[in-house]
């Protein structure tokens, strides 16, 4: 018997990211495709409350060649979400039904509990043996995502509304930051996150995990490498004193500056270094030292989740191809 093929799409606030996998007869999924963008879909919403029109134009035209590298496989079901831009935004529904007439496909705008619930998964699709416990962490474009996940307990799962696109508009205006606009985006995130944590259960024992761009982006410029590797990039273990040294580099260069830095993805020099700043103050705040880097996530979680869909005989969110 053949594997299923999924195809699964996620619009964030920043990336949009591609992936067509077959799920293999042991619950594992094997990648077939993998395409990520950064197209910046939230540019300006935290102001505006809005989607623009080149903003959406720009993933739009961006799901139009997808929807293509999709037709080229036959694939068992697609699902494409959603996240903290869309949800946000005033005119998401022109969005939603841009999307749909010019592309055909349909995009479900997941909560920021059910998207870190789905990050979740990917994540535990991953995991080195001996990892039972994990506190997860996805930085986004527009919010942050706890996740509590403890071996046959519900995960609890926390999410606040600061990512480092939404930190970058709203407080680090400078190039390069004042030290005034990083003391007072300190404070934001670490306010935030012990908000957030604060009535969480105890994390005795449980293994800290990252995950998306931010992370992976770190992990990478750590190792210095020259192209984006997947394989020396998951399980990567990032230490607190790696990511503070990564942070004074960052914010002590210009965007320009930042430009070619090893293992730094191209067009993420305006809003690593807010990326650098919500990771290394979280650690701080929850006394952690060090991360395991995940290179698996929602896009993962996506496709296991209607994997369930199509088990259960429940139309998944999909496209006629």
């Amino acid at each position: 018997m053949s594997p299923v093929r999924l195809a699964g799409i996620d619009i964030g606030t920043l990336t949009c990211r591609l992936l067509i996998a077959d799920l293999l007869p042991d619950g594992r999924l094997k990648a077939v495709h993998a395409e990520r963008r950064i197209l910046r879909l939230g540019e300006d919403v935290d102001r505006s409350k809005r989607l623009s029109v080149a903003a959406m134009e720009r993933v739009v035209h961006c799901l139009k060649g997808w929807h293509e590298a999709v037709g080229e496989h036959r694939i068992d079901g697609c699902a494409v979400v959603a996240t903290s831009a869309v949800r946000d935004a005033a005119n998401r529904s022109e969005f939603l039904a841009l999307v749909t007439r010019e592309t055909g496909l349909t995009v479900d705008v997941i909560s920021g509990d059910e998207e870190a619930r789905r990050t979740m998964r990917g994540i535990r699709s991953g995991l080195p043996a001996g990892v039972t416990g994990v506190l997860g962490l996805d930085i986004g474009g527009g919010s942050t995502e706890f996740i509590l996940d403890r071996p046959g307990r519900q995960p609890v799962v926390k999410s606040i509304d600061i990512g480092v696109v939404r930190l970058s508009e709203r407080i680090l205006h400078h190039d390069p930051p004042t030290a005034e606009e990083i003391q007072r985006a300190r404070e934001w995130v670490r306010q935030e996150t012990e908000r957030a944590m604060a009535d969480m259960p105890s994390r005795a024992g449980l293994t800290f995990v990252g995950t998306a761009g931010t992370i992976t982006a770190l992990a990478a410029m750590a190792q210095r490498l020259s192209s984006y590797e997947p394989a020396r990039i998951h399980n990567y273990r990032l230490t607190l004193e790696i990511i503070v040294d990564l942070e004074r580099q960052l914010l002590g260069r210009t965007k320009a500056a930042r430009v070619g830095l090893p293992g730094l993805e191209k067009n993420r020099e305006d809003v690593i270094a807010a990326g650098a700043v919500i990771i290394r103050t979280v650690m701080d705040a929850l006394g952690e030292k060090e991360c395991l880097v995940s290179d698996l996530g929602l896009r993962e979680g996506v496709l296991l989740t209607l994997a369930d869909r199509l088990a259960a005989g429940r139309t998944p969110f999909t496209t006629q191809l």
